[in-house]
């Protein structure tokens, strides 16, 4: 009888509560990850910790760089005057063809927007699969998978330019996807970070070069071993007069590190002649984490321009030879936008190393962190920051791309504006020349000053009250949910055993603290696509809450917390998410989704995924909204249910929206993707890929016909299915 009430229950309640929130630091429960230390395991530092003696102070400015960190033994790089970086060409990026897509959100303005009109919500239906290519990028036998290769392409004149999850680049005939030419850039697989992703390539058109010359248009990318790499557009073939034989280190002045603790995913913007890199640094490591410096380099010939280190902001220059930048300063991993007009360069920011500790940070760093910093690409100085969180210690770094619009002022001017997206749920929209709110903004009282002796909280946050938000209300525990009594019973006990009075809850030491929205909720590295002429601004988003909880050292130690460059250190053990040792602090972290790790299934409500579409030109008001994503690659203990309920599942990976009034997304854990009507939300067409699709999808045109591409690549932190495979979609060709 029990029996038959279970499997009635799992059938009843399954088709409603199927999604799986399926991270990678949703560790199988007999893994290290999802051990939850309990009441009385872990202490506050006593007296004798001497954390204001200088236990925890940084490294000496000194620390040698070990062997094998400069991957291809490039030499120093010589720096030039930014007054002596040559005046940049008209860029295609600034007007893209009408069939082209030129940067990595279309354009400079980043909207993600194309004016092809081809395909229609009236024809969409028709669409099929026009040519699949195989980038030949995934894990060989003996390694482990962390392949998530995140890929959007660029389509520039008659190439259709991208690069592999392990940066090789390459351009293909964008009819057919023939390869054309293919770019071998050695990447090892030791230097993968935390994922093997190449989020796009860039193209540029030198100043200095010839029309008809080698390199005179360039493809260039940065890569996961620290690099950046520039070759001829036509031919593949490396820039000579670009760095060395077409490379530059970029782990010149970074210090000590191992290889995979500093890498580069995104496409670095040029603006002005200026090619900005960031770069991630794994989270959860070690306080003193190699810097997160923001750097220049002439597009041209690849010297060195300005650096912006935030502990030593008036010094511009490269490091003396053995010295380092700033060690464990805030870094930046998302894809930045450039605005050539104003000269500015939009950064957006995470927190210092050790993400959920504070005390030891600088003023400085509280300052400029989880904030979106406007750079001037002339002198490396930031000339506005806007700070989204204060002393954060939630992992809320920005992952989204700013993205560039115009809005009307309040005189019937125009007000250049960004919108900078949040994992928080708010979008935040300023005047891109002063960094100042255009629609409201609100300090709001923080729920708690905190509860860790010696790092206290900021008593405000922002909100902002003028865009919707990207959140479901607080957590309760009438909330709680399972496939069974039982289940749900078990998550009510979770929930009261934890801290929480809602957003901002602070860590906490002697228990959980339930973390929502979680450091993947809200808006992540998909970022937001804007239709200029409708004014509609598309977002997809999460509703993922997190159970996390303060260890201190000894338990640390015991959990088996080490970080990324000790020689014992152990992946199951903790890295970029999930445990992290947070060395050189008092304190190790403990990350597991807020579920029942018996089953899989979270403890809150679903749905986990949603997109929304909003009104930019009529009071920013939600025009449509439903849970992104459906059950059938979905289930408990991992299991698909091959069931089509939209009940909205996690996602990750952005939209394009076209001038034919569609919305083109993959992004959910249900391996599909899908065409929405962009004025009433209704899905007109989808298709199942051969690997999960955590892409931002694009589209263009070739001899007269629309092309919509998808990387479905797969994600290990999604546990979605891993491919090679670039999938290309358009309606059939006509006949005679």
């Amino acid at each position: 009888m029990r029996r038959s009430y279970l499997f009635a229950t799992v059938a009843s309640l399954t088709l409603a509560c199927t999604p799986l929130l399926a991270h990678a630091q949703f560790a199988k429960p007999d893994e290290p990850t999802a051990a939850v230390p309990g009441p009385g395991n872990a202490h506050e530092p006593t007296a004798e910790t001497p954390v204001e003696k200088g236990f925890f102070a940084p490294p000496s400015p000194f620390a040698p760089q070990k062997a094998g960190v400069n991957a291809a033994n490039l030499p120093d790089n010589p720096a030039i005057d930014p007054a002596e970086v040559p005046q940049m060409a008209p860029q295609e990026s600034a007007d893209p063809a009408r069939g082209d897509w030129v940067a990595y959100g279309r354009d400079d303005h980043q909207t993600r927007y194309s004016p092809l009109d081809q395909i229609t919500p009236e024809n969409a239906s028709q669409l099929k699969q026009a040519f699949v290519y195989h980038t030949g990028s995934y894990p060989r036998a003996g390694q482990a998978n962390k392949w998530a290769a995140e890929t959007t392409p660029i389509k520039v004149g008659d190439g259709l330019y991208m690069c592999s999850a392990m940066n090789d680049m390459m351009k293909l005939d964008p009819t057919n996807g023939h390869e054309i030419w293919r770019y071998n850039a050695g990447v090892k697989y030791h230097s993968i970070p935390y994922t093997a992703a190449c989020k796009g390539v860039v193209y540029y058109t030198s100043s200095t070069i010839p029309e008809g010359q080698p390199c005179h248009h360039r493809i260039l990318e940065s890569t996961l071993d620290m690099r950046l790499i520039a070759v001829d557009a036509d031919t593949g073939k490396a820039c000579s007069t670009f760095g060395f034989n077409g490379q530059i280190n970029l782990m010149q002045g970074m210090g000590e590190s191992v290889p995979g603790f500093v890498s580069m995913t995104t496409p670095p913007p040029i603006v002005n002649g200026v090619i900005v890199v960031n770069h991630e640094v794994l989270d959860g490591q070690r306080r003193w984490a190699p810097s997160g410096v923001i750097r220049g380099y002439d597009a041209e010939s690849g010297k060195f321009v300005w650096a912006w280190d935030v502990n030593n902001p008036d010094n511009h220059n490269q490091p003396e030879p053995g010295k380092h930048y700033s060690r464990g300063t805030p870094n930046s991993w998302a894809a930045m936008t450039g605005d050539n007009a104003l000269g500015l360069v939009y950064v957006p920011t995470g927190n210092s190393a050790s993400d959920y500790y504070s005390a030891l940070r600088s003023p400085a760093e509280n300052a400029v962190s989880s904030a979106v910093v406007a750079i001037d690409v002339k002198t490396g100085s930031p000339r506005w920051v806007f700070q989204t969180v204060h002393k954060d210690v939630w992992d809320y770094d920005i992952g989204s791309q700013a993205t560039l619009m115009d809005m009307p002022g309040p005189n019937g001017d125009t007000v250049p504006a960004l919108i900078m997206p949040t994992k928080r749920g708010q979008t935040f929209v300023l005047d891109r020349r002063t960094g100042k709110p255009i629609l409201p903004v609100e300090e709001r009282p923080a729920p708690s000053p905190g509860m860790v002796a010696g790092d206290p909280r900021s008593p405000t946050q922002p909100w902002s009250v003028g865009m919707p938000e990207l959140r479901v209300p607080d957590l309760k525990e009438s909330d709680m949910w399972g496939m069974s009594p039982i289940d749900q019973l078990f998550c009510r006990l979770k929930f009261r055993r934890a801290n929480y009075v809602g957003e901002f809850t602070p860590p906490s030491i002697d228990k959980p603290w339930i973390e929502y929205p979680g450091y993947n909720g809200g808006s992540d590295w998909g970022s937001m696509s804007y239709d200029p002429k409708s004014g509609i601004l598309i977002a997809n988003w999460n509703v993922t809450p997190m159970y996390d909880q303060l260890v201190d050292r000894k338990k640390a130690d015991k959990l088996g917390l080490l970080p990324v460059d000790s020689p014992n250190f152990n992946p199951k053990g903790g890295g970029a998410e999930g445990n992290g040792a947070m060395s050189e602090t008092p304190y190790g972290i403990v990350v597991t989704p807020f579920w029942d790790q018996y089953t899989g299934m979270m403890c809150n409500k679903p749905p986990y995924g949603m997109i929304t579409a909003i009104d930019m030109k009529h009071g920013q008001k939600v025009l449509w909204q439903h849970p992104l994503g459906t059950a059938r690659a979905n289930g408990p203990w991992g299991l698909p249910t091959f069931l089509p309920w939209t009940i909205g599942t996690p996602n990750n990976g952005g939209s394009v929206v076209t001038g034919g009034g569609l919305v083109f997304i993959a992004a959910a854990t249900d391996n599909q993707i899908r065409a929405i009507d962009e004025h009433t939300g209704k899905v007109v067409w989808s298709a199942v890929l051969p690997g999960g699709g955590q892409a931002n999808p694009m589209t263009y045109e070739a001899n007269g016909r629309q092309y919509v591409a998808i990387m479905a690549g797969g994600h290990h932190f999604m546990m979605t299915p891993v491919s090679d495979q670039l999938v290309v979609y358009a309606l059939p060709e006509k006949k005679g």
